[in-house]
């Protein structure tokens, strides 16, 4: 950790506004110091084992003499020692007392993914309490550094609250500017604080600042170059399960099981049987007369390397590997993996895996996991880097209806990777919406890269793990602690028009929504349309906590419902069709909301059981709404069997249907944080 005056050095030479100061080392230099710098002065300790000064008594503010300063530098060295006895003592910086102010912190941490990282937020001692912080993977343009200014919920502060007068928020953009361009030129500054910022009426100043360095510059760890993996490797014609067994206990049983109704040529790989499940087996995969598109191996770690020379030898394009050992393991496993690795690429051979489940193509026919039981075709892409959530989802799936364009486990990665498989179902044209199950990823910068090009055109939707701050408490300043790797993660995703979600029953009713032809809306003005009075007031609250805006209805259009409508109708937004309403009614009010779509981007329909208008008619009218406009239609169709039939005509045109009203908002409230940025995107 550099010295409080090296970092004020630093940051001075970018325009960085500091106070003046001096290092001393007796209490006389202290009291020359500070009367030379103009009382009232701070002085605090300078010592490299201690980071958090306050703790120690290492800082004395309103310094107003030179009697004082000795006394202060006198306390604060005793205090020191006190702390921390082994501690080594640099002296004591003495520095010009700030004017009070506004304080805020900036701060930047090199995420190990995603690279540097710049925080701004609500600062001084009780920055962990209040942890009001935005933060941006760099670089950062001007704009982006004034939106981050915007996003805290201390802003009205810098506006001037209640009477208050502004502060300098263009002094805050240099700043924020400045500080931008040193972290990005000073690529061995790994971490640092600024804290407090202070704002002014008229300028700005940094009063404390912590700046860590490496020795060198640190190197991100980029993804080696490989070559595209072809659309075809996807789509085998024959397929070989070498490890395939007869032994219903073990996986090679399970694989071949899942592959029987493989509708190209399937071959067991046994040198110990010539039968297995009722195909001809063969002693390994060179012995095979035809070529294989695609290899699954289930046999121990130690004869993969093996294996993997054959599939070489045989001209295999790509390889499954089930079998786990391998780097999870340990080094002995990592030597291991680098092997196979080496000797695939030797021959061209790619790798799925190794430690994987597999990859499920339903629309294709092909299965080389061990899943209980195949799920079904559909137009949602998973891709996930834990086997035991694949094999949940793909089993609750089943009894949900949801059907699967692609079921990927991505296992260790070794060859093929995220960005591999992202690629694939952005080309793939029966996927049209992703879903992510992640734990890390290494090569941040490339992800997201490829995840933006694909979200250009196919929705995806991402799970995080690893939220919990859990580690984040051993943290050397104040930005390591509340920008934690998960944070980062969730801006990558934002920058790269991922949308974060934190359940997979969120992520797959954010998928189903966005797999509509009319995926996102063009902004969030909202209008909701309801023949429930109640819900049409819960409508309103769900909105306002998920960002949804709700419009108010100009004197044209109410005017133009007061024809057809009865009289004692709400005449406002949520639109209240009454518990009466029949199907005339619902299509008169479509229409006039459709001749009037400048008006609004999202229309949200909610419908319950009744015996005036059934769940098949109200589905009618929204599918004829939905012909009708270019804008969104959200629906909530609340009940249970009775509202079925409607349910399933609207998800036969991919128009889906909520059964729960919270979450109708929730899902597009997380929808319009990634677009649009909201202010209150809930938990999904």
């Amino acid at each position: 950790m550099l010295s409080e005056s090296e970092g004020y050095d630093l940051l001075k030479g970018y325009g960085v506004p500091v106070p003046q100061y001096r290092i001393v080392m007796t209490p006389h230099d202290a009291a020359d110091a500070a009367e030379t710098i103009g009382f009232p002065v701070v002085m605090k300790i300078i010592s490299p084992q201690i980071v958090h000064k306050s703790d120690a008594g290492g800082v004395v503010v309103g310094v107003g003499s030179r009697e004082a300063a000795v006394a202060a530098f006198e306390k604060i060295i005793s205090g020191a020692k006190k702390y921390n006895n082994d501690a080594e003592i640099k002296g004591v910086i003495v520095e010009q007392q700030a004017e009070p102010g506004l304080e805020l912190i900036i701060g930047g941490k090199t995420d190990p993914a995603f690279g540097k990282v710049l925080t701004f937020g609500m600062g001084g001692t009780l920055v962990e309490l209040m942890k009001d912080i935005t933060l941006r993977i760099l670089p950062l343009d001007e704009e982006t550094v004034r939106q981050m200014v915007k996003e805290i919920n201390g802003y009205p502060l810098i506006t001037g609250y209640r009477g208050m007068k502004p502060k300098d928020e263009e002094a805050l953009v240099s700043t924020l500017m400045a500080v931008n361009r040193f972290f990005l030129e000073n690529e061995n500054v790994v971490e640092f604080d600024i804290n407090p910022l202070r704002l002014y009426e008229q300028g700005a100043l940094a009063v404390d600042a912590r700046v860590i360095v490496t020795d060198g510059p640190v190197q991100e760890e980029a993804r080696p170059e490989r070559p595209p993996v072809p659309m075809e490797y996807f789509n085998p014609r024959s397929i070989a399960v070498v490890g395939a067994s007869q032994d219903s206990t073990k996986m090679g049983y399970a694989v071949m099981h899942n592959l029987l109704h493989f509708p190209g040529q399937l071959y067991p790989v046994n040198n110990k049987r010539s039968e297995i499940q009722g195909l001809k087996a063969y002693p390994n995969i060179t012995a095979i007369p035809a070529p294989i598109d695609l290899a699954v191996i289930t046999v121990p770690a130690i004869h993969v390397p093996r294996v993997i020379e054959e599939c070489g030898a045989k001209g295999v394009p790509m390889a499954v590997i089930i079998t786990a050992g391998f780097k999870e393991m340990g080094e002995h496993g990592k030597a291991l993996e680098d092997r196979i690795v080496s000797i695939a690429r030797n021959h061209g051979t790619r790798l799925i895996g190794p430690n994987c489940l597999g990859m499920i193509i339903p629309p294709r026919g092909i299965d080389t996991t061990y899943v209980h039981q195949s799920p079904r075709p559909g137009n949602i892409a998973f891709i996930s880097q834990s086997g035991a959530i694949i094999n949940t989802v793909v089993d609750w799936s089943l009894s949900k209806n949801i059907g699967f364009s692609a079921v990927i486990s991505v296992g260790n990665q070794a060859d093929l990777d995220f960005l591999d498989y992202i690629r694939f179902v952005g080309k793939d044209e029966k996927t049209r919406a992703i879903i992510l199950y992640i734990e890390q990823v290494t090569d941040g910068k490339a992800f997201m890269e490829v995840a933006a090009e694909v979200a250009k055109c196919k929705p995806i939707i991402a799970i995080k793990s690893g939220s919990s701050s859990r580690g984040q408490a051993a943290a050397s300043s104040h930005t390591g602690s509340l920008s934690g790797s998960y944070d980062v993660y969730m801006e990558a995703f934002r920058k790269s028009g991922i949308i974060a979600v934190h359940t997979l029953t969120g992520a797959f009713l954010a998928a189903q929504m966005l797999a509509h032809r009319k995926r996102y809306p063009k902004g969030k003005r909202a209008v909701v349309i309801t023949n429930a009075g109640g819900f049409a007031v819960l409508s309103s609250d769900y909105a306002e906590r998920y960002g949804v805006e709700m419009v108010d209805l100009p004197k044209e259009v109410i005017d133009e419902m007061n024809e057809f409508l009865p009289e004692f109708w709400n005449k406002g937004n949520p639109i209240d069709l009454l518990g009466d309403a029949n199907e005339k009614r619902f299509e008169k009010t479509f229409s006039v909301l459709a001749k009037h779509a400048d008006l609004w981007d999202i229309a949200f329909i909610v419908g319950f059981p009744n015996l005036v208008l059934n769940s098949e008619q109200m589905a009618r009218q929204i599918l004829k709404f939905s012909a009708a406009t270019e804008n969104r239609l959200v629906a909530t169709l609340l009940g249970g069997a009775s509202m079925d039939v409607g349910r399933e005509m609207l998800k036969e045109h991919d128009i889906p249907s909520f059964e729960e009203l919270d979450y109708t908002y929730r899902v597009m409230g997380r929808v319009l944080w990634q677009k649009f940025r909201v202010k209150a995107p809930g938990l999904l």
